[in-house]
């Protein structure tokens, strides 16, 4: 099995076998398309609401003509969405499925909701929400996604995605963005632990063939640095695409504004 040093701002990992990528804000320039599903999920969790309050009423059209005070402006906070912008820390951009299903159902019982009626009503949301999108792009890739992944893999390194989106996002990603090629792994957090839980980071590891402490972990978030650390990695890179939010991810052996900065020694 192929060994590569990847020297990156002056810090030098050596022999490494294998490096994982997170894929939203790491590889994927999806920003935009999260921020839109949140707010459909926001808006779809509120009808439910009130389509479940008032399901003994006879004027239902009347009654869902009026907004839950509050409701769906919290949601959207807890998501992370902020004016035209999602937060890169924030519930939707780092967190699973599963995670921003309960952050919203937690919502629904400070309205006096049942908690198996709030995750209910939050689960058919997310289901209904599934739909948006599917005539629109995934994601664009960030510039030089390719030119690097290409790199990498004709040195011989075991490339893969671990991501905080279901394992069925990360292989359609894959496939629309065509990097079948380079990509070994495709693994999402749709399991009983996500991160940043070392086990997921071991589990990836496991799955590509190769030791944690031969492997880098590269992601957006304080949750990719945290769970490959933990897992014991050769190392972590930060990448902050936003130059104003370099050096907020703590923790990182490297942070870095352009995925170029990645390179193997000869």
């Amino acid at each position: 099995m192929a060994m590569v040093d990847i020297n990156c701002r002056g810090k030098v990992f050596r022999n490494i076998q294998a490096i994982i990528f997170d894929k939203d804000g790491t590889l994927a320039n999806s920003q935009a398309f999260w921020r839109e599903l949140a707010i459909k999920r926001a808006k779809l969790i509120s009808n439910r609401y009130l389509l479940d309050r008032c399901q003994n009423k006879n004027n239902k059209s009347f009654l869902l003509s009026e907004p839950v005070s509050g409701l769906e402006e919290s949601l959207l906070l807890a998501f992370g969405v902020k004016d035209d912008r999602l937060d890169p820390a924030g519930l939707m951009a780092v967190g699973s499925r599963m995670e921003n299903e309960i952050g919203a159902a937690a919502y629904l019982t400070a309205m006096s909701t049942s908690w198996f009626e709030a995750k209910n009503i939050v689960a058919k949301a997310f289901q209904e929400a599934d739909g948006f999108g599917d005539d629109r792009p995934i994601a664009s890739l960030f510039v030089g996604v390719i030119s690097l992944l290409e790199s990498l893999h004709q040195k011989g390194l075991k490339l893969g995605i671990l991501s905080a989106d279901t394992t069925a996002g990360v292989e359609s990603f894959v496939r629309y963005c065509q990097l079948e090629s380079y990509i070994k792994l495709k693994m999402g957090s749709d399991r009983e632990y996500s991160k940043p839980d070392p086990a997921l980071f071991l589990e990836a590891c496991q799955q590509l063939g190769v030791e944690p402490d031969r492997t880098i972990m590269v992601g957006d978030a304080r949750g990719d640095i945290d769970m490959a650390k933990k897992a014991g990695a050769a190392g972590t890179i930060a990448i902050c695409w936003d130059n104003d939010s370099l050096g907020t991810i703590e923790g990182a052996d490297v942070t870095i504004d352009r995925l170029d900065e990645i390179c193997c020694e000869s």
